[in-house]
């Protein structure tokens, strides 16, 4: 079964539906110029800020995950796993799997010089090693054996005492 389907219309609405359409038309004398150059508007946010805002993201979704030695994922990770899946999944970036191949990467940075995204490394024991992100204000993000993801101070005396140093793996 085939439908028929008429449409009719008045002189008045063609008009109407015809001055309508020219709108959206780019008359030809516009056409022709170049595209104007805008500066680009200056809060525009900083690199730093933009990275901060993915490690927060990080951390609001990852937030009390416990901490299991070699895990990956939400039901359990460790320090570098959390770096490792941190790294990829905000700042699309692969970077070593363990705390020691994460010591060989990038360029090392003064504790005063430190950076949000930046690398923090501790001693946390005979031949034991933590590594965390610093998210800036003296504070980092890691997942820590007895409260799993959080943040914590470098002013924290358990902390402050067993810095050892830090790499800046994101180009600037």
């Amino acid at each position: 079964m085939h439908r028929h389907f008429s449409f009719s219309f008045s002189f008045p609405a063609v008009l109407l539906f015809a001055s309508l359409a020219s709108c959206s038309l780019v008359p030809p004398e516009r056409q022709a110029r170049p595209p104007e150059i805008v500066d680009a508007p200056q809060d525009l946010p900083s690199r730093q800020t933009l990275i901060l805002d993915s490690l927060l993201a990080q951390k609001e979704d990852w937030q009390g995950v416990p901490y299991r030695y070699g895990g990956l994922s939400s039901k359990g990770v460790d320090c570098s796993g959390f770096v490792y899946l941190t790294f990829l999944s905000q700042l699309n970036m692969k970077v070593p799997r363990t705390t020691s191949a994460l010591m060989e990467e990038g360029e090392p940075v003064a504790r005063n010089e430190l950076e949000i995204g930046d690398l923090v490394f501790f001693r946390t024991g005979p031949g034991n090693r933590h590594v965390g992100i610093y998210m800036g204000d003296d504070e980092f993000m890691h997942a820590s054996v007895s409260n799993g993801v959080m943040q914590s101070s470098l002013k924290n005396p358990y902390w402050r005492e067993r810095y050892w140093m830090a790499r800046r793996l994101v180009e600037r």
